[in-house]
């Protein structure tokens, strides 16, 4: 589980049309020295998906809650309800554990502004970020957010976009060496991009 003070619960979809979305917010997460959690991560088929996700929260300082997808779009189509109720267990980790537990810092992310008050009336007052949807806006909603509230500082939003379009044409290229064909990038496992972003990151320090 790493360092508590280090670790971010993410907490979002996990569908084709976010994976960008995804991908920019992870590498942002770890670009600015900190370490992403995801169930995607934990792969033992003993342990429930409720428990995982208590066990990254519990383990987390920090939380990145997505909740762009909890209104249905077309007819027929349920409203995801599992990103709000993490929502939930985080903050009332935050609210009645105690302890260091008390300082856990949440970012709540939307694809536009003030629309999740249709859904989650009570968090009317907070302060939410938006989207819009765009991977780069993802990008400097998460590194605004760490250098406002812990960092003081840190490198720009944009010098962190390039970099993320620097290690994705880096890893097409690396997967099509490892036989990949051109449609297996939008199929490799997060949790195996995230590797290879910890061996990109090595490489440029080194």
């Amino acid at each position: 589980m790493g360092d508590f003070d280090k670790n971010v619960f993410i907490n979002c979809p996990f569908d084709n049309d976010y994976r960008q979305l995804l991908l920019s917010i992870v590498f942002t997460t770890k670009h600015l020295g900190f370490n992403p959690q995801l169930t995607l991560q934990c792969s033992d088929s003993s342990t429930t998906r409720l428990a995982k996700i208590v066990q990254l929260i519990e383990s987390s300082k920090f939380g990145i809650h997505d909740l762009s997808r909890i209104i249905a779009v077309e007819e027929g189509e349920h409203a995801r309800m599992n990103m709000p109720f993490e929502l939930g267990v985080d903050y009332g980790c935050k609210q009645f554990k105690g302890g260091k537990h008390s300082e856990k810092k949440v970012l709540i992310l939307e694809q536009e502004e003030y629309r999740y008050q249709a859904a989650l009336s009570d968090l009317s007052g907070s302060d939410i970020k938006h989207h819009s949807n765009e991977p780069m806006d993802a990008v400097r909603a998460v590194r605004d957010w760490f250098v406002v509230g812990e960092l003081g500082t840190g490198v720009a939003a944009n010098r962190i976009w390039f970099d993320f379009n620097e290690f994705t044409a880096d890893l097409e290229e690396k997967l099509a060496d490892e036989g990949h064909s051109d449609d297996d990038f939008g199929r490799v496992p997060i949790s195996e991009v995230m590797v290879y972003m910890d061996k990109w990151f090595e490489e440029r320090s080194s």
